[in-house]
């Protein structure tokens, strides 16, 4: 696999990030916020993001998983690890990579509000809109995607590999 072009510069991933955090900042203000950090993929995303963000804020961890070792997602969706601090009466934001098919933030979604958190949203760093499968719309984006193409880099990986790349990236077989 190579990597065929840069989509997103760190330069330009910098700047966005700093955008939304000071979004979330403001609608945030004076609220009690955890953030939901969907591992792998959104751990470098968070940490930058967390960063930036100028209210105070917690952090929990989930890990789900859609895809295995495929380009695709399988449409089955496994928790493999729950988080860990209550959620009831607290403003919860999902921080993630990339929302696809839908289906990984729908069900996520759905079972954090079993727990009745205050208020629950999502963040996304990437929208791939052209690939849902049902229907779902995060409440931060930070890039949305047009065009095909497997994106690695910041974070996101293919079969546990690209994460070191600075920049968001497309790559071929």
């Amino acid at each position: 696999m190579d990597v065929v072009k840069v989509l997103y510069s760190k330069e330009e991933i910098a700047e966005r990030v700093g955008e939304l955090a000071g979004i979330i900042s403001r609608d945030y203000q004076g609220k009690e916020l955890m953030l939901v950090c969907v591992l792998k993929g959104a751990f470098v995303f968070m940490a930058d993001l967390i960063r930036c963000i100028s209210i105070p804020c917690t952090v929990d961890f989930v890990r789900v998983s859609s895809y295995g070792s495929g380009k695709v997602s399988s449409g089955e969706i496994i928790i493999k690890k729950d988080i860990e601090t209550p959620v009831k009466g607290k403003n919860i934001l999902i921080i993630e990579d990339i929302v696809d098919t839908g289906l990984t933030l729908s069900l996520l979604s759905d079972r954090l509000k079993e727990r009745k958190p205050d208020s629950l949203k999502v963040c996304v760093f990437l929208d791939k809109k052209y690939r849902r499968e049902i229907e779902f719309e995060a409440d931060y984006v930070g890039f949305t995607l047009t065009e095909e193409g497997f994106v690695v880099g910041y974070g996101i990986d293919f079969n546990e590999k690209w994460r070191f790349l600075p920049d968001v990236c497309v790559i071929e077989e």
